[in-house]
């Protein structure tokens, strides 16, 4: 397990707190793995009714650590993000968010499978994919046109433009806004609300709203494909080159 994972338990409610603040909690690999592993633990632990993800240091997640992906292209089956967003997707008891400061990447992506969302009101998020020479990923593709709306989705995901807590209410990402230091704490109360209710009828529901996962984690594995694709391509090499060359300064 990661270091850079923080578990905790409380009235039948797991919490992921991303714990990497001096990165805004940037997601490796070690990262992942832990959070697949807990993930596989909880959906047989009937001690646990909801998970609540969430970040230290005033920030969800700045998205995937992209030193990581130098590797992707050569493992893309078995890379732990993508293994981590199918797990997600496929996830069969509730999972919540609280969100302060920079959500990115998948920091965003990861919201959309995440059942119900709190955030505060100057929470930033954006899906750079493109500008890094990338497709979405995490099933954005799919799932940002059904839940923004095709123009909406196009803003956010072909112009890459990033947006407040405000918007992301509007567009239905999140469910309700609240100062910085109380998110955390309502998406606790709402998850330990979930972890109350009849086990069997809250799974149910869910499957039902959400419909056959198979179309979901096809589109996941086909952006991962394109992605790995993608990651190869002298543009992409130029984009990354040029990211941490910006770093190293």
């Amino acid at each position: 397990m990661s270091e850079n994972i923080a578990i905790s338990r409380h009235n039948g409610v797991l919490r992921l707190l991303m714990n990497r603040p001096e990165k805004k909690n940037a997601l490796d690999r070690e990262m992942y793995r832990a959070l697949i592993a807990t993930l596989e633990a909880v959906a047989v632990d009937d001690s646990v009714g909801a998970v609540v993800f969430a970040g230290a240091g005033g920030n969800f997640s700045a998205g995937n650590d992209l030193a990581d992906f130098r590797d992707f292209a050569a493992s893309a089956e078995t890379f732990p993000a993508l293994t981590f967003i199918r797990a997600a997707a496929a996830f069969d008891k509730p999972l919540i968010a609280a969100v302060t400061g920079d959500a990115i990447g998948i920091g965003t992506t990861l919201l959309f499978h995440c059942d119900l969302v709190y955030a505060s009101p100057d929470a930033r998020f954006k899906m750079p994919f493109i500008d890094l020479a990338l497709p979405p990923e995490g099933g954005a593709s799919l799932l940002a046109p059904k839940r923004f709306g095709m123009a909406k989705a196009s803003q956010y995901l072909l112009l890459g433009e990033g947006f407040d807590g405000a918007e992301a209410l509007r567009l239905g990402l999140v469910n309700e806004l609240a100062p910085p230091e109380t998110v955390l704490d309502l998406a606790t109360d709402s998850a330990s609300r979930l972890a109350t209710k009849p086990a069997k009828a809250l799974r149910a529901a869910r499957r039902l709203m959400r419909g056959d996962p198979k179309e979901l984690l096809a589109r996941i594995d086909a952006e991962a494909a394109l992605f790995a694709e993608a990651l190869t391509s002298p543009e992409a090499r130029e984009r990354f080159a040029a990211f941490f060359a910006s770093r190293s300064h």
